[in-house]
């Protein structure tokens, strides 16, 4: 029996970068002391979302990898901890920009980074206007407890995505995210459709899925989001085992056994039974394979 557990985190952010990753620090030792092996932070945790607004000012948040302050300092605290920790950040690479996510493993070296693939473009949600698309293609990392993928935030409305990593030997999902209200119309409450769709995942792939958000009320001058939190843990049928309200900041913890769910994945078929073969469309954009 091969067991890990998992830690989803949410808090708000402040524009107080040093703050913002010592609250990240409390919830990782919090998770840390009940037992989570590996912990999800939300997307972006080191700031405000400052995609509301398309300002160039905010370009100055980004850094490179190696000089990132969240980065550097959760490889510390992972090795401290003995814990592997996928941390999202803001990429600088030469004129590049890119919403990515560096995996740190439980000796605190980083096994490699992921650049967000899907990037959405909508009212304040403006993130074209800060990332490239993604480069690196999907991917997945033999961390000391578990061979993990993550997708960052947009990423987790794509079933091809979570299919991707699962084909790639994925044994656990975790995606860190930022959402909330619709500036442009107070009335929609994407947050059940927001679950469904990772739940989605969780049931089709027979693969938990663990996932983090943010909360509280963000301005920006005539822009505001209120995060709805809600971060969860999915089991293998799509069932949540532990959810966040809409506003504490907390930490979920849930225990799985990998043997057990890799023995459940090959027994139902689902991946034995793939027709490759007749996706081709899927690789398309408007469905015509024939041009």
């Amino acid at each position: 029996m091969r067991t890990v557990k998992v830690a989803a985190t949410q808090m708000s952010c402040s524009t107080d970068i040093e703050e913002n990753i010592s609250k990240a620090d409390a919830l990782v030792r919090q998770a840390a002391a009940q037992g989570a092996q590996i912990i999800q932070l939300q997307e972006l945790f080191e700031t405000p979302y400052f995609c509301q607004k398309e300002k160039a000012d905010y370009y100055v948040y980004a850094t490179e990898l190696e000089q990132n302050k969240a980065i550097n300092h959760f490889k510390e605290v992972a090795r401290e901890l003995q814990v592997v920790l996928p941390i999202s950040f803001y990429e600088k690479k030469n004129y590049a920009r890119y919403n990515s996510l560096a995996v740190i493993d439980a000796d605190g070296k980083v096994l490699g980074k992921y650049r967000k693939s899907h990037i959405p473009d909508g009212p304040g949600y403006e993130e074209k206007f800060y990332f490239n698309p993604g480069d690196t293609g999907f991917k997945v990392w033999n961390t000391r407890y578990a061979k993990i993928g993550v997708g960052v935030c947009w990423d987790q409305w794509y079933p091809e995505a979570a299919r991707c990593m699962a084909l790639m030997g994925a044994e656990l999902l975790f995606y860190p995210t930022a959402i909330g209200s619709e500036p442009q119309d107070g009335s929609i409450d994407s947050k059940d459709h927001w679950q469904m769709c990772m739940r989605g995942h969780a049931a089709s792939n027979l693969m938990p899925v663990i996932a983090s958000n943010r909360v509280g009320v963000e301005s920006d001058e005539d822009s505001s989001i209120t995060f709805y939190g809600s971060s969860f843990i999915a089991g293998p049928q799509g069932n949540k085992v532990a959810e966040a309200g809409r506003t504490e900041e907390t930490v979920l913890v849930a225990e799985f056994d990998l043997d057990q769910l890799e023995t459940q994945r090959i027994e139902w078929g689902i991946f034995r039974d793939r027709r490759p073969d007749l996706y081709k469309m899927i690789a398309s954009y408007d469905g015509d394979i024939t041009i």
